[in-house]
């Protein structure tokens, strides 16, 4: 009569284990979202004391501070992704589509202020952390290629590698004080116009 009872209670303990090891990520990208948006530079004892939980807890999820940081961007970008993804993109022009892509990446970065002051990366693992996104913006940029809503010369992919560059250089501008946030995603969207080429004798690409 006891044994099945036993062999449910491992079972039982692991789900709990489980559901606490759960809680502890979300509390620890919660705190993290939060301290590093307000100090970029922030250690990983003042992350763990917004979290509530033990210097200890945090290295059992997240080997380094980078392996954290590397974790809380793959959030924000899957945000970013999930919020593309809901916009109905592809059921507008591509112009249009494109434009709003931008509008979105935007908005939805905004709250991850802590992006812009993160430590620089290598081009591979920049294109690693953003390649759900780019993605989404490779499938938009082939598609208004296609319906002639933007240049044909350039090739998507070196159109995706250029705006990783220019996104770097904006994340340059702002660490180092000579742009605001607000001042480098407005220079960002204007060059990204400028560099896709989307044509400004297609009022539809404008909205207008």
């Amino acid at each position: 009569m006891g044994g099945p009872a036993k062999a449910a209670e491992p079972s039982a303990r692991r789900r709990r284990q489980r559901f606490d090891a759960e809680h502890n990520v979300k509390v620890i990208l919660d705190a993290a979202t939060s301290v590093l948006s307000e100090k970029p530079d922030s250690s990983i004892e003042e992350i763990a004391l917004a979290a509530g939980v033990s210097r200890q807890t945090v290295y059992a999820h997240y080997a380094s501070r980078d392996a954290l940081l590397n974790a809380v961007v793959e959030r924000a970008t899957a945000d970013v992704v999930a919020t593309i993804d809901a916009a109905g993109l592809d059921d507008l022009p591509p112009g249009v589509g494109l434009l709003r892509f931008l509008e979105i990446a935007w908005e939805t970065s905004a709250r991850y202020p802590f992006l812009w002051y993160l430590p620089q990366v290598s081009e591979d693992q920049d294109v690693t952390r953003h390649g759900p996104a780019l993605d989404r913006m490779r499938e938009l940029i082939s598609r208004a290629q296609r319906c002639g809503d933007i240049d044909t010369d350039l090739s998507p992919a070196w159109l995706l590698t250029a705006s990783l560059a220019l996104g770097r250089n904006a994340e340059t501008e702002v660490k180092e004080g000579r742009m605001t946030t607000d001042e480098a995603t407005q220079s960002m969207t204007k060059s990204m116009i400028r560099l896709l080429g989307l044509r400004s004798d297609n009022p539809a690409n404008f909205g207008a």
